[in-house]
């Protein structure tokens, strides 16, 4: 399917990147993490609070959304995208909100230590360390005790993921689901092994030849993109991880790393559900998930999520 034609309007009408511009993360920041969504059109839930959580090496502001009243709660865990150098508890709001309505998960978007400032590993540690807390920390947060899930989309589907794999491992806690939105999963570019990185290249908001300099204030610290951490594609035993919904979009240069991924989850035993948008493009959540063709992608993690698997 060719480019969704609203989406295609929005690109149309935006400046063409100079690619002779060096990328100051700080500056792209204020950029990248303008939400697309005014404050009072947003979806409205019982109770939002700001709070901060102590991880190993930080205090870690979260933003919380109860859905509804009620005495007990699952457990959502919202890691944020942006490449690892963006994004916020604000960028990722309208995002946030939906997911808590659909799913009637309480959910807790974590707003973790940015690259450059903070490589490698220090968002996982935040991400590992305040999804640790909570699991602790049942009365204060009505937790049921029983379901954690956790989520992202690109980078923060990294995390999500990495988190999993952690967790899988170390045994301090349970992850019972994972949400990968359009994953980050593949750090090495030493060459291109995706199709989608060639048939997605150029045109549609992320771009194939951006990905190894946002990719490198991640890693400026000296992490190996062949750490099943980093890069969690890598990582060869799937099994026992928690059961996935993976979603990607058609026109998306990471489109072919988070189906790979999900084949290989599939193969290893896990229980998966993969969905596809066509004519998306990286990053549609909250962006354009008020066009008919992507509006269900809340319900359908929500569906997902209330699910017995």
């Amino acid at each position: 399917m060719t480019l969704h034609p609203e989406i295609k309007k929005v690109f149309e009408s935006m400046p063409k990147p100079d690619p002779d511009q060096k990328l100051i993360p700080q500056e792209q920041r204020k950029v990248m993490n303008a939400p697309a969504i005014p404050l009072e059109k947003r979806v409205q839930v019982h109770l939002v609070e700001e709070r901060t959580i102590p991880a190993s090496e930080a205090d870690i502001p979260v933003r919380i959304y109860t859905p509804k009243a009620k005495d007990s709660y699952p457990i959502l865990m919202y890691f944020h995208g942006g490449a690892f150098f963006s994004g916020t508890l604000e960028s990722h709001d309208e995002i946030a909100r939906p997911i808590a309505v659909e799913s009637g998960y309480k959910v807790i978007s974590v707003d973790y230590r940015l690259a450059p400032e903070h490589p490698y590993p220090a968002a996982l540690q935040d991400c590992y360390d305040v999804t640790k807390w909570v699991t602790e920390n049942k009365e204060e947060l009505n937790w049921d005790g029983e379901n954690i899930v956790v989520a992202g989309d690109s980078a923060g589907g990294n995390l999500a993921t990495a988190v999993s794999l952690m967790a899988r491992d170390k045994k301090e806690f349970t992850i019972t689901k994972q949400v990968l939105y359009y994953p980050s999963l593949d750090l090495d570019l030493s060459e291109f092994r995706y199709q989608s990185l060639f048939d997605n290249r150029k045109g549609y908001g992320l771009e194939s030849d951006a990905l190894e300099e946002f990719n490198s204030f991640y890693l400026s610290g000296g992490a190996d993109p062949h750490d099943p951490l980093v890069s969690p594609i890598k990582e060869e035993n799937l099994e026992n991880l928690p059961s996935a919904l993976v979603i990607t979009a058609e026109h998306d240069p990471l489109r072919d790393e988070g189906e790979l991924f999900a084949e290989r989850l599939e193969k290893s035993g896990v229980y998966v559900v993969t969905k596809r948008y066509e004519g998306a493009v990286h990053g549609f959540l909250g962006k354009f998930t008020h066009l008919d063709e992507y509006k269900n992608v809340y319900q359908r993690t929500g569906d997902f999520l209330n699910k017995e698997v």
